[in-house]
């Protein structure tokens, strides 16, 4: 008589310890990060989710230019001017050094160079804090046609804050 109820309780309680032995499950794993700048000297996207993902520049199909990129950037140096320099000259290239397309820098209005540093906030504006374009514009091919292709660069840039008086 406590048999046949025992043995249907062990059967259920059998398909249900069965049934979350199978059970779906889904894991989700991601990074968190943080730069925490010095408030005496930074200089840092204002935006920080693009700067470690590659950028595409917009091509205009039907005018046939290749566009630029225009991103902005928080700067501040309580104690000077604030330099930069260009590390290796900014290009694109598909793999062939004829069709590389080279790239103008500019940081806050002011050309970069790979020549030698140059002042890209003043100490006036660096010491107040200021938010400053950065502007990536590709220079046309010298006949003006950019030749169909997949092409990839880099563009590094180094920051100095300069001692006032220095």
């Amino acid at each position: 008589m406590f048999k046949k109820p025992f043995l249907v309780f062990s059967s259920a309680a059998f398909v249900l310890a069965s049934a979350s032995a199978f059970a779906a499950r889904e894991v989700h794993q991601f990074d968190v990060s943080v730069s925490v700048p010095s408030l005496g000297f930074y200089v840092i996207p204002a935006d920080s989710g693009w700067i470690h993902q590659e950028q595409q520049l917009p091509w205009n199909l039907s005018a046939s230019k290749l566009g630029s990129l225009r991103k902005y950037f928080d700067v501040k140096n309580e104690a000077g001017s604030i330099n930069a320099r260009l590390e290796g000259r900014p290009y694109l290239s598909n793999g062939t050094d004829a069709h590389d397309i080279n790239l103008r820098v500019s940081f806050n209005g002011k050309l970069l160079s790979e020549q030698g540093s140059s002042e890209v906030v003043s100490l006036t504006d660096a010491a107040l804090g200021k938010r400053v374009l950065l502007e990536i514009v590709p220079m046309p091919p010298a006949d003006g046609v950019y030749q169909p292709g997949k092409y990839f660069g880099s563009v590094n840039m180094i920051f100095n804050a300069l001692l006032s008086g220095a």
